[in-house]
C-alpha cells in the first residue's frame, strides 16, 4: 500500500508462516526496504504465539508496507 500510494517504483515480498492446526503464526519473512525494522516489530507477536485471527482482527497502520501484514486473507499455498 505504502508504494501504491507513493508512486515509487520499490518492490516488496512478503509471507506470513502459518501453524495449520492452530492457526499461529510461526513465521515473518520480508525482503525489501525496511524489512528489519518490520521483521522486528512482528517478532514480538510471533513469539507470542499470536493466531491468524489475531493478525487479522489488527487495525494497520495505514499508509506502510507493515500494514500487509494484517491484511493478508488468502493462502498462497498449503501443505499438510
Amino acid at each position: 500500500m505504502k508504494h501504491t500510494l507513493s508512486g515509487r517504483d520499490e518492490k516488496m515480498m512478503m509471507k506470513l508462516v502459518v501453524e495449520s492446526a492452530t492457526q499461529q503464526v510461526v513465521g515473518v519473512h520480508i525482503v525489501g526496504p525496511d524489512a528489519p525494522e518490520i521483521v522486528q516489530g512482528f517478532a514480538v507477536a510471533v513469539k507470542s504465539g499470536l493466531t491468524k485471527e489475531q493478525f487479522d482482527n489488527t487495525i494497520g497502520i495505514h499508509p506502510t508496507a507493515a500494514e500487509e501484514l494484517v491484511t493478508m486473507r488468502s493462502p498462497v499455498r498449503s501443505h499438510g
